[in-house]
């Protein structure tokens, strides 16, 4: 059973709830209709908010002073809120010119990220705008950011700080803009080619045609949505327009140390998306268990274990190191596949597996094919580390298949 509110139909899904419906002159029936071909030119403004109810009214208020007439425009908010925000936007909307749409989540699955997912999913028109309801994003660019990607033919058109005419000035103190910048950096360095053309990654105030969004790709966590679709959707073409950003009308910044290690975790899954990067990064953390091993050992023996116990209990905590950092950084994505008990015991016994296979197979490389030791252990490494990845991707990490054929229920 779904519910209908004004311009937005609510999911079946409990985990969704929507407010009471806003005023019936700042609603249209036909907006958000998936079902529908969208208008040429026709906007959905998407702005995601946790606790805003200071911010809503003047947004409206602004972009109806923005948006000329001819321009088809719905605004869709996606609320995360734990305050009085639905009520205020519901009361602000009354007046509004254009269709206004909320839909209130009660979990805020992907923060900011899987708010505008969400919203996506939902939009039925040509463009998609994507804003910050705190009004550091100024609302009277919203007409230019789709007028440039109208007149360029680009899919995605990025409001910039870095280009000329354009400046972080809301950006609260230097720590914050040393922040900022380094974020920037780091996500253009480590995708040259997926940013490309893209001064400032890290904006989160841009438009894009919905036709270049494939919502199912996305994956987001926090709030660097445009890096989600600038690297998994690959937008043809992109243009940018510089602007200013804004100090906060009201409230107070969203950012926290938190997120910043969100942003981190976030950059780490999009790089391994890609096998080959998935097996470096795999083969890198593995070598990094080398320091909790070698301290294990140490602290061990300096307790008066004998050193094959010791070697064998340190060989644990570096398989702790490197399975806490493979979850973390590799496969967050695929952890809901299997209980965490059943991960690290699989994990464990691969990584243990992998040093009794070793022994045999440096035995068979210098028996059987007259190898030297030091390239045969060589040889072995790779060819163990190989099997491992694999074995780590297919028997930890993969979906587990339904068994459904041959089962019979009980009456």
């Amino acid at each position: 059973m779904s519910e209908d509110v004004g311009a937005l139909t609510a999911p079946s899904d409990p985990e969704f709830s929507i407010p009471a419906a806003l005023d019936g002159a700042a609603l249209d029936g036909a907006a958000l209709d998936p079902a529908e071909k969208p208008a040429p030119g026709s906007v959905t403004l998407i702005v995601p908010t946790f606790n805003e109810s200071g911010n809503v009214a003047e947004l409206l208020r602004r972009l109806g002073d923005a948006l000329p007439s001819h321009l088809p425009c719905e605004v869709l908010f996606v609320d995360d809120s734990t305050d009085d925000t639905p009520a205020v936007m519901e009361k602000a909307s009354a007046g509004c010119a254009f269709p206004v749409a909320v839909l209130h989540r009660e979990r805020a699955d992907g923060g900011l990220g899987g708010a505008v997912v969400e919203g996506l999913e939902r939009a039925a028109t040509d463009w998609i705008v994507v804003m910050d309801a705190d009004l550091q994003h100024p609302p009277h660019l919203v007409p230019e950011l789709v007028g440039e990607g109208e007149r360029t033919g680009a899919d995605l058109v990025v409001a910039s700080r870095y280009l000329s005419g354009g400046s972080r000035a809301g950006l609260a103190g230097g720590y914050r803009i040393a922040v900022s910048r380094a974020a920037t950096w780091l996500a253009k360095g480590l995708f040259p080619r997926a940013l490309r053309g893209i001064s400032d990654p890290m904006s989160g105030f841009f438009a894009m045609r919905r036709s270049a969004v494939t919502a199912d790709a996305l994956r987001p966590l926090g709030y660097k949505i445009l890096l989600e679709l600038a690297v998994r959707c690959r937008p043809a073409a992109v243009a940018e327009v510089p602007f200013v950003f804004q100090d906060r009308y009201s409230g107070e910044s969203k950012s926290t140390a938190r997120e910043g290690l969100r942003f981190l975790s976030h950059l780490a899954a999009l790089r391994s998306a890609n096998p080959l990067a998935r097996m470096v990064g795999f083969g890198l953390i593995g070598l990094s268990g080398f320091v909790p091993n070698l301290a294990a050992l140490w602290l061990l023996m300096g307790a008066g274990m004998h050193y094959l116990p010791a070697e064998i209990v340190a060989n644990q905590a570096g398989v702790l190191w490197n399975f806490v950092l493979i979850e973390v950084l590799l496969f967050r994505d695929r952890r809901r596949h299997r209980h965490r008990a059943d991960r690290i015991g699989r994990f464990a016994l691969l990584a243990n597996a992998d040093l009794l296979l070793r022994i045999p197979l440096i035995a068979v490389f210098v028996a059987q094919f007259g190898m030297a030791v030091l390239p045969a252990t060589a040889v072995a490494l790779v060819t163990t580390f190989v099997l491992r990845f694999a074995a780590t991707e297919a028997l930890v990490y993969l979906p587990r298949t339904p068994r459904t054929a041959g089962r019979h229920t009980r009456s």
